[in-house]
């Protein structure tokens, strides 16, 4: 089998809800990195990508009609280049990358744009037809995040939980303490600043220009974190779910907006455009859970794709966790036996603090994962999300030398 090899990766900065992207259209939010993949290989025939692979969690708005082919068309992508965009929730970056080295790896491509987008802040009501004629019954749904349109034999047979009550799920029956939760929070928000401040996410980020009716905003880094986070802040903190719970806005991921881009190729095309991969990818396993508990999913997904792959996580220089809650994050970390506050594992902070914009985080977490290994001289890497629904899905990169 040929190689997938991932030759570039840029994204967007991160914004939070409501702020510096809000104004941005998911179509020309994901359109920028793919622009910019352009223009930092001249060398490359953009004619001749197979692909472009987006994942997107909504799709409800300014995202709907094949996102993914929006992108490329606005990109300034040639006509030729066809687009697709996949779903697996929290885990459709991911997805598309997978996507996009089956294809790469079986030889039906040479040439693939892989990556994801979300608007949350652009997501919208959406309101059902009528059952019949003259019929009231419409039902008005917030598509931002979580069930709508539910189905009641789904209700009745598995529950429809929100994401914070399957949290609160995980925290309760895996034991995993508020305590213990705010102090990983922390955690990812330190690993943020010292990232920020050694420069690590310069090499990841793509200023955005925001027009400000007569003015224009340039957006050179994430939003989200906050660095004058303290645990006495995370505790004053109340539970989203009630006083008898756990799960707060300070130690779970926030409802965000941003786009990312990586480029994959063959070995031959690699070397025919002259592009320097820095990972190759080597597999990727998705397993499901029951949805009350969606955030121990990347459990089973792991252990599926290192046993296919006959590695462990001792072999994992970098492991890249996404953040949904930490309650599900240390749920996870505790189940593979893997210290709460290990080095290797989200060095440079995680969904916690930096944000989750749902179909660009598994994206963006391949591409910290890739430059991470770069930056440790370590050869595997892990990444690995939670899905909401009851899924986890695991990848694992390979550096190339």
């Amino acid at each position: 089998m040929s190689e997938a090899l991932i030759c570039d990766v840029i994204r967007t900065p991160i914004g939070r809800l409501g702020g510096a992207l809000a104004s941005v259209r998911a179509d020309d939010l994901a359109a920028l990195p793919v622009s910019e993949l352009m223009k930092r290989n001249p060398g490359v025939d953009w004619a001749a990508v197979d692909e472009v692979v987006l994942g997107c969690a909504n799709q409800s708005g300014e995202d709907n009609r094949n996102v993914a082919r929006m992108a490329a068309l606005l990109s300034g992508l040639p006509e030729r280049v066809p687009g697709v965009t996949v779903n697996r929730l929290c885990a459709s970056g991911l997805e598309a990358v997978a996507h996009a080295s089956r294809a790469l790896r079986t030889g039906e491509a040479e040439l693939v744009i892989a990556g994801g987008v979300e608007s949350m802040t652009r997501a919208p009501y959406v309101l059902s037809k009528a059952d019949g004629a003259f019929g009231r019954g419409q039902t008005l749904e917030d598509t931002t995040l979580g069930w709508r349109f539910v189905n009641p034999r789904m209700r009745a047979k598995y529950g429809v939980d929100s994401m914070s009550q399957t949290a609160e799920n995980v925290a309760k029956e895996w034991g995993i303490s508020r305590a213990d939760q705010d102090a990983f929070a922390l955690r990812s928000q330190q690993r943020v600043a010292r990232a920020r401040e050694a420069g690590f996410f310069d090499g990841e980020l793509l200023p955005v220009t925001v027009s400000q009716g007569k003015s224009e905003l340039v957006v050179k880094v994430d939003e989200h974190p906050r660095s004058d986070t303290t645990l006495e802040q995370l505790a004053r903190l109340k539970p989203v779910m009630g006083p008898e719970g756990c799960i707060t806005a300070g130690n779970a991921s926030g409802l965000n907006d941003g786009a990312c881009a990586l480029l994959l190729a063959s070995e031959e095309a690699a070397r025919r455009y002259g592009l320097k991969p820095i990972a190759r990818v080597l597999g990727s396993a998705a397993c499901g859970v029951a949805p009350r508990v969606m955030g121990v999913g990347p459990v089973p997904a792991v252990r599926k794709l290192l046993e296919r792959l006959k590695l462990s996580l001792k072999d994992m220089a970098v492991i890249e966790l996404n953040e949904a809650f930490a309650a599900q994050a240390l749920a996870v970390l505790r189940d593979l036996g893997v210290p709460d506050d290990a080095d290797w594992v989200n060095p440079n902070g995680g969904a916690i603090a930096l944000g989750h914009p749902l179909g660009a985080s598994g994206a963006r977490l391949v591409s910290t994962a890739a430059r991470e290994l770069v930056r440790r001289g370590g050869r595997y890497a892990l990444v690995t999300l939670c899905v909401g629904v009851g899924q986890g899905q695991a990848m694992v990169l390979e550096r190339v030398e």
